[in-house]
C-alpha cells in the first residue's frame, strides 16, 4: 500500500471490488458482507454440490485501493470421502449427531449452517490478509471450508470427548421446547434455580421433577439435550399461555412463543449482523500494534502484534477472541477475582474444563473486580495498551461501570470497541438474549426443522457459535478501517444478526409468500445395520429408495456409488474424528489432552 491511511474512507473495504464465485449459500454470504463492508462486486453461482462438479464450494477476489489481489478459496472437504455439500459437511463432522442428542438420533439442520459459516470464514480470511498486507505482510491467498466450520461449530462437545470424567448431565433424549394447554410452542429461560423452582411450583409441578430437572436444564448448553420428567412438560400442557407467563413474570424466569419465519420478515428491518461507527478523530495508536515493526507481521498470522482485551462469558465472546488469537493476536482473558468459575465446569481435562479449554486455550488471564474502582482503573490503563477490547456484558452494564465506548477513546483514541450482545437494541422488549431464546424469538426452530415437523430451536448452540464468528468479523472489519483511517472504531455485532444471517433464505422465502420452511423429510440421514449414512441432498432421492437397513454402514455407501450416488458416513460419536480419515492429520490434542480442531483458515 501508498499509505495505510486513506482519509476518505467511510467503510473498509471502500475503493476495493469483488468477484465472488459458488453456490449460494456461501457466495451470497460473502457477496453479501463484502457489499456491506463497501465494497462492489459480482456474483456467479457455480461449485458442485451434486457430486459431479468442481471442489470448491467458492471463490471470491478482492481488488483494489492499493492493495495486491487477495483470494479466497472455500472447499466442502474430503471430496474421496463423500464431504460435498451441506448435507454430507454435517454429517461428517458430527453436527448431525450432536443436533439430534434430543431426539435421540443423528438429525440434519435443515438450515444451511455450515455453508453459512463457511461464508464467514471467507470474509474474515480476506479482511485479515488485507490487514495483514496494510501491516507490511504478503498475504495474498487464505483457504477455508465448510467442513473446517463444520468442525468449529461442534469444538466444544468434541473437546469433551477427550476429559477425564463423564458428562456434567445425562445424555439422553428430551428436552425444550415445552407446549402449554393451549397449543402454543415456547422455550424457557433462567440461570437461577430459584427462578426455575419458583417457575414450576407456581404451575403445580411434582416436586421432585423440579429438583430432577434443574441440572439437565442448566446443561443443556453444553451437553445439547435436556433429558428432564416427562411430567414438566404434562405440567405446561395443563396451562394456558397466559397462566404460564403469569408464573413466569412472578418467579423470575422468562418464556418466549416460538414466532414463525412468517412472523419475523414481517418486522425484519434488513439491518446488517454488525455495525461499524468510528469513535472520534485520527490519533496515533498506542497499542500493541504500534510495537511491531511491519517486518515482524507474519503472513500466516495475519495479527501478530496486536493485542486483545476480552471480557466474555460463555461461549459469544470468547469465540470470538478465540479466533483473533488463532490469527495470531495476543488475548488476555479479563476473568473475575479467584478466575472464571467456568473453568471447573465439567467434564475436566487434566483439571481444566474441556468446554473451557476448546474456547479459551492459548489466552491470558488477568483478574480483575470490575465493581471495585482501582481495578476499573487497571481495566482503563490496560485498554491504553491494547488494540481491542471486546466483551458481552449485560445491556447497559459497561456504560453503567465506566466502560463504554467513550470512555475507554479517552484512555486510547484509536481502540477497537467490540461489543457483541443478544439482541442489538434492534427488538424492544425481547426476552433475555441467550441462544434459545434468540432461536425461539426469530423463527430458528422452523427453519432448522423440515415441514410436518414440530418447530423446535436446536439444543446445540447454533447462535453463540455463529453470533462468535460474526464477531470476529466485525473486529477484522474494524481493525481494517482504523488501518485505513486512523481512527478507533465501535463494532456492534449480536446473536439477533445471526439469526437472521441463518435464516436469511427462509426469511427471503417468507417475504415472497412462498414456502419459508424445506420441504418434509429434508436432509434425512438413512440408517444401516450399524449405523448412519447422508446422502448429498442432489442424490437424497434417489438413495431413499434402496434398502440400506440391512447393509453394513460400508457396504450401504459402495452399494450408492456404484449408482452414480454421493453420500458419506455420519460421525455418531465424536470421539472417532481423531481417527477418520475425513480428516486425516487436522485433529489434534492440547497442552491439557482435550481433543482440538484445526486452525479455519490457511494463509499464503
Amino acid at each position: 500500500m501508498a499509505s495505510p491511511v486513506t482519509t476518505r474512507t467511510a467503510r473498509p473495504l471502500d475503493a476495493l471490488s469483488f468477484a465472488a464465485s459458488g453456490p449460494p449459500g456461501t457466495a451470497d454470504v460473502v457477496a453479501g458482507h463484502l457489499r456491506l463492508l463497501g465494497a462492489a462486486g459480482t456474483t456467479s453461482q457455480g461449485g458442485g454440490t451434486d457430486g459431479s462438479g468442481p471442489q470448491d464450494a467458492g471463490r471470491t477476489v478482492l481488488t483494489g485501493a492499493d492493495f495486491r489481489p487477495v483470494e479466497a478459496r472455500l472447499s466442502w472437504g474430503d471430496r474421496a470421502g463423500g464431504v460435498v455439500d451441506e448435507a454430507t459437511v454435517q454429517a461428517a463432522t458430527g453436527m448431525m449427531a450432536v443436533h439430534g442428542r434430543r431426539d435421540g438420533e443423528p438429525r440434519a439442520l435443515a438450515a444451511d449452517y455450515a455453508a453459512t459459516a463457511a461464508g464467514v470464514l471467507a470474509v474474515q480470511g480476506l479482511l485479515a490478509a488485507l490487514l495483514a498486507q496494510a501491516r507490511g505482510a504478503d498475504a495474498v491467498s487464505v483457504r477455508t471450508g465448510a467442513d473446517r466450520a463444520g468442525l468449529l461449530a461442534v469444538s466444544q462437545y468434541f473437546a469433551a470427548t477427550g476429559a477425564d470424567e463423564g458428562e456434567a448431565a445425562e445424555l439422553a433424549p428430551g428436552g425444550p421446547p415445552f407446549t402449554s394447554g393451549d397449543g402454543v410452542l415456547f422455550e424457557l429461560e433462567t440461570l437461577d434455580p430459584g427462578a426455575w423452582a419458583a417457575f414450576w411450583y407456581a404451575l403445580d409441578a411434582p416436586r421432585d421433577a423440579v429438583r430432577a430437572g434443574w441440572r439437565p436444564f442448566q446443561f443443556r448448553y453444553a451437553t445439547a439435550c435436556a433429558p428432564f420428567p416427562g411430567s414438566l412438560h404434562t405440567t405446561a400442557r395443563a396451562h394456558p399461555w397466559e397462566r404460564i407467563r403469569r408464573a413466569a413474570a412472578g418467579s423470575g424466569a422468562e418464556v418466549c412463543a416460538l414466532r414463525t419465519l412468517a412472523e419475523r420478515a414481517a418486522e425484519h428491518d434488513g439491518a446488517a449482523p454488525w455495525s461499524l461507527a468510528p469513535t472520534g478523530p485520527a490519533a496515533p495508536r498506542t497499542g500493541g500494534a504500534a510495537a511491531v515493526s511491519a517486518a515482524a507481521v507474519s503472513a500466516g498470522r495475519p495479527l501478530t502484534g496486536l493485542t486483545v482485551l476480552e471480557a466474555g462469558r460463555r461461549i459469544q465472546a470468547p469465540l470470538a477472541a478465540h479466533l483473533l488469537g488463532l490469527l495470531g493476536a495476543e488475548v488476555i482473558r479479563i476473568e473475575p477475582p479467584g478466575g472464571d468459575p467456568l473453568r471447573g465446569m465439567p467434564p475436566a481435562c487434566s483439571g481444566i474444563s474441556a468446554r473451557w479449554l476448546a474456547l479459551n486455550r492459548g489466552k491470558r488471564a488477568v483478574e480483575i473486580d470490575i465493581k471495585a474502582e482501582r481495578d476499573r482503573r487497571r481495566l482503563r490503563e490496560l485498554a491504553a495498551g491494547a488494540d481491542v477490547f471486546l466483551h458481552n456484558w449485560a445491556p447497559g452494564k459497561a456504560a453503567a461501570l465506566g466502560l463504554d465506548a467513550a470512555d475507554l477513546a479517552a484512555a486510547n483514541p484509536a481502540l477497537v470497541y467490540a461489543y457483541t450482545s443478544g439482541w442489538a437494541d434492534r427488538l424492544p422488549g425481547a426476552p433475555m438474549g441467550t441462544d434459545f431464546m434468540v432461536q425461539a424469538r426469530t423463527g430458528v426452530g422452523e427453519a432448522v426443522r423440515p415441514q410436518g415437523e414440530p418447530p423446535a430451536p436446536s439444543l446445540m448452540t447454533l447462535l453463540d457459535v455463529l453470533g462468535g464468528l460474526l464477531g470476529a468479523e466485525a473486529v477484522l472489519a474494524g481493525l481494517l478501517l482504523r488501518e485505513r483511517t486512523g481512527r478507533g472504531v465501535r463494532v456492534d455485532s449480536s446473536l439477533l444478526g445471526a439469526a437472521d444471517l441463518l435464516t436469511a433464505p427462509a426469511l427471503a422465502r417468507a417475504a415472497r409468500g412462498s414456502g419459508a420452511r424445506r420441504p418434509p423429510g429434508f436432509r434425512r440421514p438413512l440408517p444401516t445395520a450399524d449405523g448412519w449414512v447422508a446422502p448429498s441432498d442432489a442424490c437424497a432421492t434417489a438413495a431413499a429408495a434402496y434398502g440400506l437397513r440391512h447393509l453394513p454402514t460400508g457396504q450401504a455407501l459402495r452399494l450408492l456409488r456404484e449408482h452414480g450416488l454421493t453420500a458419506t458416513r455420519v460421525t455418531t460419536d465424536l470421539a472417532d474424528l481423531h481417527h477418520d480419515p475425513r480428516f486425516a492429520g487436522s485433529i489434534s490434542r492440547d497442552a491439557y489432552g482435550a481433543p482440538a480442531v484445526p486452525d479455519p483458515w490457511s494463509f499464503v
